[in-house]
């Protein structure tokens, strides 16, 4: 048995690109629209490691999908918990649970798919702002 990947339906497919791509830092590594059936897939993965992707499925015509809480969340791995924060809250995205203990923080993709990040290696020593920093809505 081999993992593939999580699928994670999404709601606008550019929004979702500019969060995971572009703020979140994960690279495209497969596109294909299916005509036929009106969705598209694109497969995404954190830069080296091509073998835990992540796939965001868009169906052409609009549909309206639950918050997932069930689904619980994807995780990341990251060089600088504080740098990314810092970043992600430049881009506007909020940051749910702060990195407090300089180890994990959650945010949340454009169609609430809830993201956990953690800290590669050791945690960080806490830090301003995020020490003081309150949760925000769900993670």
């Amino acid at each position: 048995m081999k993992y593939l990947h999580t699928m994670v339906r999404v709601t606008n497919l550019d929004a979702s690109l500019d969060f995971y791509c572009k703020q979140l830092g994960l690279e495209l590594v497969g596109r294909k629209d299916y005509e036929a059936g009106r969705f598209t897939l694109v497969f995404l993965a954190a830069p080296g490691d091509a073998a835990a992707q992540v796939e965001l499925t868009y169906n052409w015509d609009p549909e309206s999908y639950g918050s997932g809480r069930a689904f619980g969340h994807l995780a990341y791995e990251v060089d600088d918990i504080y740098a990314l924060c810092e970043r992600l809250m430049r881009a506007g995205v909020t940051i749910n649970r702060p990195p407090r203990d300089g180890r994990m923080a959650f945010v949340r993709s454009p169609d609430n798919i809830s993201i956990e990040l953690l800290q590669k290696g050791a945690a960080r020593p806490p830090a301003e702002p995020w020490q003081s920093m309150p949760n925000s809505g769900q993670w």
